[in-house]
């Protein structure tokens, strides 16, 4: 196949002494990626083994790993088999064969990854499934980045037949007397991916028998004015710490264009990587620009978009899991969805300052019942120099996010709060000159 090795050297997919797995299902396009690797492993400078995964979706589905075993030992390759109830999985998560047969292939190869057993993971993609995931990718609302289609290279993944059409494939396994096996729900149009495969597609390029290529090359086209506009966001558009993403709203004037691979950057570093779509985009942009403070929008796979203040906040939805009670004494604790507080002992004397981090009580002034907690109903605060308030209006003063109101650890005493981790101590437990007891309460940054 000279359009596979050409696109093999072009893109640079393999370096010397790659360790690459092939996965292998044992149909046409993975029997020929991996006959064609095998057979090139010196000119590559790879070591090639096999990779297949039983999904359980057919009954008869052992045969094809005795094959695909049986044609690994031939080439004189190392095996890796699994086996993965799809069904099962995808009745549990309430996802489609589709969707739980692809997450499952990727666990295992990820995992094949982080071992060391590959270093990558070599894939049978060829144009015409560019061209299918193109259109898909269109079809359900995306922009420039999914009409792109694949990449040559994601990470340890690389797809070396993207620049070979079907027919090669089906000419190089005739030439070589390969045998494959068939997976007969390939024929089932009730998956999305077998419908356009088999009927749009095909109706397509019986119109116009250039199709394939023309799509491949738009999607070419796509990639490039993409990498282009990304080149132009700047980098204090997106703020990330790991768990949550903010958008500045004085970004949402920006062209549309921008604004939308800043969120889509935004998903990719929570983790979601599919099912953003165009209206998504814009619900966030009505939300910046039209929504109140602590308006939110739920999106795909558990992600929260919320209205805060001067900015956007993209997270995960957080629940609160167990009743949070504990007695205030000294040591260092975990509180879900906050972080950790350390609490101890300190002398006048080596309070050089009040950092921003630190806060100190007088411990004589706390009553005997007060006890760690997060915030309840009713819950009232005399503030630092005097004043009262309700808890919720302070929070609200101090400009604390809603989706954090819930989280804080604050020291309490009935319904009088005594200490808000992290932000300021009451009035009531402050420092006089003849403090004695004196607690310093920090928040522990990781």
């Amino acid at each position: 196949m000279k359009s596979c090795e050409q696109f093999i050297f072009c893109n640079n997919l393999f370096e010397k002494g790659d360790k690459v797995g092939v996965g292998c299902s044992g149909g046409s396009d993975s029997i020929a990626l991996l006959h064609f690797l095998a057979q090139n492993q010196k000119k590559f400078g790879i070591e090639v083994s096999v990779i297949h995964i039983d999904h359980k979706i057919r009954e008869n589905s052992g045969d094809d790993c005795g094959f695909v075993k049986e044609f690994a030992e031939s080439l004189g390759l190392n095996f890796y088999q699994f086996s993965v109830d799809v069904p099962k999985l995808a009745k549990e998560n309430g996802q489609s064969l589709e969707t739980e047969a692809r997450d499952a292939r990727y666990k295992v190869f990820d995992a094949l990854v982080s071992r060391g057993v590959v270093n990558k993971v070599a894939l049978a993609h060829h144009k015409n499934d560019q061209a299918e995931t193109i259109l898909m990718h269109i079809f359900r609302g995306s922009g420039l980045a999914g009409a792109k289609g694949m990449d040559a290279v994601s990470g340890c993944y690389v797809r070396p037949m993207l620049d070979t059409s079907k027919e090669e494939i089906i000419g190089y396994l005739k030439k070589n007397r390969l045998k494959n096996v068939e997976d007969h729900t390939n024929a089932d149009n009730s998956y999305s991916r077998n419908y356009l495969r088999n009927v749009i597609m095909k109706d397509i390029v019986a119109r116009w028998p250039g199709a394939i290529n023309s799509i491949v090359n738009f999607g070419k086209s796509a990639s490039q004015d993409d990498e282009y506009i990304n080149s132009q966001i700047y980098q204090d558009a997106l703020i990330f710490d790991g768990k949550l993403a903010k958008i500045p709203t004085s970004y949402f004037v920006y062209s549309q264009s921008i604004l939308a691979r800043i969120i889509f950057k935004a998903m990719n570093l929570l983790g979601v990587n599919k099912d953003i779509e165009r209206r998504h985009i814009a619900l966030i942009s009505k939300l910046a620009l039209n929504g109140d403070n602590g308006n939110k929008l739920s999106l795909p796979f558990g992600i929260v978009a919320v209205k805060e203040y001067d900015y956007i906040a993209i997270h995960r939805k957080q629940t609160k899991t167990e009743d949070f009670h504990r007695a205030f004494k000294s040591g260092e604790f975990e509180v879900e969805g906050w972080g950790r507080l350390l609490v101890k002992k300190v002398k006048r004397e080596d309070i050089k300052d009040f950092q921003n981090d630190c806060l100190y009580i007088d411990g004589s002034l706390l009553p005997k019942n007060a006890v760690w907690r997060f915030r309840q109903e009713g819950d009232e605060f005399c503030k630092f120099g005097g004043g009262r308030k309700k808890l919720k209006s302070f929070l609200i003063d101090k400009k604390i996010p809603a989706r954090l109101r819930d989280f804080i650890p604050v020291l309490a005493s009935d319904s009088e709060i005594l200490v808000v981790a992290g932000i300021e101590i009451s009035d009531k437990v402050k420092i006089g000159e003849n403090s004695k007891t004196i607690y310093q309460i920090q928040k522990i940054e990781e």
